[in-house]
């Protein structure tokens, strides 16, 4: 294992949910003027190659981000050993993280919602079969935990450009 920081975020697909959280954090990083490993993934693979729903990429460029390159992709067991951190979007995906996980895994994993205070143990919302409204609830939701991981995982070394 590095003593680098690598985080991946993950939902079912890899199309809405776990992107925006890559996105968030990695805005939420460059701010702070860091560099680490990022990337999103899914438990599932039926979307595997395939852009972002373009909702998703609707509402991060609302904020500044383009996400269009962004490819979906599957979890593989490498993931566990390749990231410190594995954060699901929901405790569907937080349980099937932790039955896959394998026996010499490094990363640590949990809810990415566990980094917001008084969101503990909650999922973010899956906006997939709603309109676009859903999908900015969602930005919401991961922009303030992308800020609380960040905090989380430097807190000395915090170097906001506000």
């Amino acid at each position: 294992m590095t003593d680098q920081v690598a985080v991946l975020f993950v939902c079912l697909g890899n199309i809405c949910r776990s992107p925006l959280a890559e996105a968030a954090f990695r805005q939420e990083i460059a701010r702070r003027c860091l560099a680490i490993s990022i990337d999103s993934a899914g438990t599932g693979g039926w979307h595997a190659g395939d852009p972002p729903d373009l909702r998703a990429q609707a509402v991060a460029r609302r904020h500044g981000i383009e996400i269009g390159a962004y490819r979906a992709r599957q979890v593989t067991l490498a993931d566990f050993r390749l990231f410190t951190h594995i954060l699901a979007l929901d405790q569907r995906n937080l349980s099937d993280l932790q039955a896959m996980r394998p026996t010499d895994a490094v990363a640590r994993v949990g809810l990415l919602l566990d980094h917001v205070a008084g969101r503990e143990g909650q999922s973010v919302a899956d906006p997939y079969y709603g309109d676009e409204a859903g999908f900015s609830i969602t930005w919401d939701e991961v922009r303030r935990a992308a800020t609380g991981l960040a905090h989380t995982l430097f807190p000395e070394g915090r170097r906001d450009r506000r």
